[in-house]
């Protein structure tokens, strides 16, 4: 060949080189755009604290496989429902019904429920689906600086699981009690000396249900400073039930789920036999009647707004983690938001369903009280008659031997409207149904001494007895299994231990410091627990959720993650919500609460043995600290890890998240890959997948990074990014051209 043809060919090898070159780096610059668009891109720089999850990554895949599921998604609504229908639908929503207004309090209830209670409701269920961890992770993900958010849900449900479960213990003992005809707490124990016998007097006093439960179930002491020794049968009662929860939780969710079928269907099968029993009770309809009476006049006080927002907020349980927890073993398509509707709905109306069951108890327990008082007062006026009282006052169709209340209620009107000025000297009491329905019970005094009460009248007693106590446990075994799932999956998420290991050893720990409940002054600190343990710092954690969803991550990019998760967009009405009204209005509610909590001084209320009655007490000076701590504490990690973070003591990257880095030219794969990854990684070489598939062509003088290049995130969950390192011009040894 003419010397010529060969440097022509050389020219044009040198043209088609550098035509490769470029088609490289051209592709090199895709990669780079296509990374930068991508939503697994994290930038490196401290400052960007964007991250998002590629629904697509090889990851997630492997997460899903790995990561617990429900085996059904009734058996996930179960568990919702189980954790946000407890105790306080049936002792704490009839009571704020009669105190605010009868049927006008339902209304503010609706209204809150549905502006702040399915919103962050529908919230705390989607990040839990999308991310798929535990609070710690979940908050971690969303905002490193914000990561204490985590740990103090963890620290609410620890403090509020401790006293919580010593009430399934109260349910307990009362439950193994009922199985006797009378009932132990029927009539007032009989006093035999040697002379004679009498009733006791403290029981004299107050009521057989009263002095049952505070002399006899609690043997409770004058006041939280005399602790006295332990209640061995309450602690016996404690620890059956911190038993069940440890053998509940043991295996996760598919252990405690399959739990779930019964503890949370069987309240509803009790409720409904209540309340077709109630209704063949005589005065039940009383009690219905009195509830659905709207008293709109108190349906304008703020108070009223205030106490509705603060029961909406807890019963639906947010800020606990255990919704949270429970969304995040669901499938990333799941429709959370018609779920958070549903358990939202579901909740209110079962609240609705024990106000009617309690209003018709009581209604029927108000017409027993009223028959007695008539009965008592009635003697007294036949004692005056002839003395204090002429008898031609009294009606002639009055027959002394069967007064009725209607009957009663003449008598007195025709002598108080005669004796004017010596009426109040005969000490005769009104004997009116109302107000005996309009005497406010709650908590405890509603379960444990009114309930009981109405029930020792009802016909089979020990068999609603045993009904209705076994209700109570199943309800607070629901809420506490999605307590303790709050605790457990994000320190199983985050660190790694064996569940199992870290279910006993929290249910041993629970158990040993939950002595303080059962000793005699026990009750005391259950009070003290459940006002300033969860109130405060459950408010705190839910506005600070809030705005790092809508303002820390960005409302419209969770709006995508929420179109990509769901397959279609929510409705704009919680973009607006998120982003400005249920922040303002838990901020506001919040200003409330610390407001409300400084103009009442903390006290608590003790029962005096010598009166036989309630007095209130304020705490003494450790008392005092006590509940100033438990607020502290709960809330101590989220400025902590804010200040660590901020100070970089603590990795940003930190904290169980996935992060890649990308630097141009250069997409660095970090320590922690799992090698099934690396084999992957190097067939889709060899095997020649597409470009959609791998990060970048490869050519043949390209070479896979073997050490994760400085600055490298180490990803904690051992997940990772792959990629390539682009070769140094000065790295390519020297070879004939032939080879170019």
């Amino acid at each position: 060949m003419p010397k010529n043809s060969k440097t022509v060919k050389r020219e044009i090898d040198d043209d088609e080189v550098t035509e490769s070159v470029k088609d490289l780096l051209s592709n090199e610059d895709n990669c780079e755009d296509s990374f930068k668009s991508s939503s697994l891109m994290v930038g490196d720089v401290p400052q960007n604290k964007e991250r998002d999850v590629e629904e697509g990554s090889e990851e997630e895949e492997e997460e899903e496989e790995e990561r617990p599921a429900w085996s059904s998604k009734l058996q996930y609504i179960l568990a919702q429902v189980g954790f946000s229908v407890g105790l306080g639908n049936v002792w704490r929503f009839p009571y704020l019904c009669q105190k605010n207004g009868g049927g006008a309090y339902l209304v503010p209830y609706l209204i809150l429920l549905v502006v702040i209670g399915i919103p962050l409701f529908f919230l705390e269920l989607a990040v839990g689906q999308r991310i798929r961890r535990g609070s710690i992770g979940v908050w971690n993900y969303i905002s490193p600086r914000l990561g204490g958010i985590g740990f103090a849900s963890c620290l609410v449900c620890f403090f509020v699981a401790l006293y919580y479960n010593v009430i399934i213990g109260w349910s307990l003992f009362y439950f193994s009690q009922s199985f006797q005809q009378p009932l132990p707490w029927h009539e007032c124990p009989l006093v035999k000396n040697k002379t004679n016998t009498y009733v006791e007097p403290e029981c004299e006093k107050s009521s057989a249900t009263t002095y049952y439960w505070y002399r006899v179930a609690l043997d409770i002491s004058d006041s939280i400073s005399e602790s006295g020794e332990l209640n061995w049968r309450m602690t016996l009662c404690l620890l059956a039930a911190w038993t069940m929860v440890c053998l509940a939780m043991m295996k996760g969710i598919q252990s405690s789920g399959k739990v779930m079928y019964f503890s949370s269907l069987f309240p509803y099968v009790v409720l409904i036999c209540f309340l077709a029993r109630a209704f063949l009770l005589k005065g039940s309809v009383d009690g219905i009647i009195h509830m659905f009476t709207p008293k709109l006049e108190i349906m304008l006080e703020p108070k009223v707004w205030r106490e509705a927002a603060t029961q909406v907020f807890f019963a639906l349980g947010l800020g606990f983690g255990g919704v949270i927890a429970f969304s995040s073993y669901n499938k990333r398509d799941n429709n959370c938001h018609f779920d958070a509707v549903l358990v939202s709905f579901i909740n209110f109306f079962t609240s609705v369903l024990a106000t009617l069951v309690v209003f018709a108890v009581l209604g029927f327990k108000a017409n027993i009280m009223n028959a007695k008082c008539v009965e008592m007062n009635t003697k007294k006026i036949i004692g005056f008659l002839g003395k204090e009282i002429n008898p031609s006052l009294i009606p002639h169709h009055i027959n002394f031997s069967n007064v009725s209340p209607e009957d009663y209620q003449q008598m007195t009107n025709i002598i108080r409207g005669v004796m004017e000025n010596d009426y109040p000297r005969l000490g005769l009491d009104s004997c009116d149904i109302k107000e005996e329905l309009n005497k406010a019970v709650q908590g405890t005094g509603l379960a444990f001494i009114a309930f009981t009460e109405a029930m020792t009248h009802f016909p089979a007693s020990p068999f609603w007895s045993v009904m209705f106590f076994l209700m109570l446990v199943n309800l607070g075994l629901g809420s506490m299994f999605g307590t303790i799932q709050g605790i457990l999956t994000p320190i199983v998420d985050t660190f790694k231990v064996r569940k199992e290991y870290l279910t006993v050893g929290c249910c041993v720990l629970a158990f040993c410091i939950g002595l303080i409940f059962v000793q005699r002054s026990g009750n005391y600190f259950v009070a003290m627990f459940d006002d300033y343990s969860a109130t405060l710092p459950l408010l705190i954690v839910v506005l600070l959720e809030n705005i790092a969803v809508a303002w820390v991550y960005g409302t419209d990019k969770f709006f995508e993650d929420l179109k990509d998760m769901l397959g279609f967009t929510p409705y704009r009405y919680y973009y607006y919500m998120w982003k400005f009204i249920t922040p303002v209005l838990l901020l506001g509610l919040l200003a409330t609460s610390i407001i409300h909590m400084g103009l009442s001084p903390p006290s608590y209320s003790a029962w005096n043995q010598q009166l036989a009655q309630e007095q209130s007490l304020s705490y003494p000076p450790w008392g005092l600290a006590v509940c100033i701590s438990l607020v502290v504490i709960a809330i101590l990690p989220v400025p902590v890890v804010f200040i660590l973070r901020c100070l970089n003591i603590i990795d940003e990257n930190a904290g169980g998240l996935s992060t890649v880095s990308y630097k141009k030219g250069r997409i660095i794969k970090d320590t922690a890959c799992r090698n099934r990854e690396e084999d992957e990684d190097d067939a889709s070489l060899l095997n020649a997948k597409t470009p959609s598939e791998a990060p970048s062509p490869m050519p043949a003088n390209y070479r896979k990074q073997s050490r994760p290049a400085s600055g490298a995130d180490v990803m904690l969950n051992g997940s990772c990014s792959t990629g390539y390192v682009m070769p140094n011009i000065t790295d390519i040894p020297d070879m004939p051209e032939s080879d170019l």
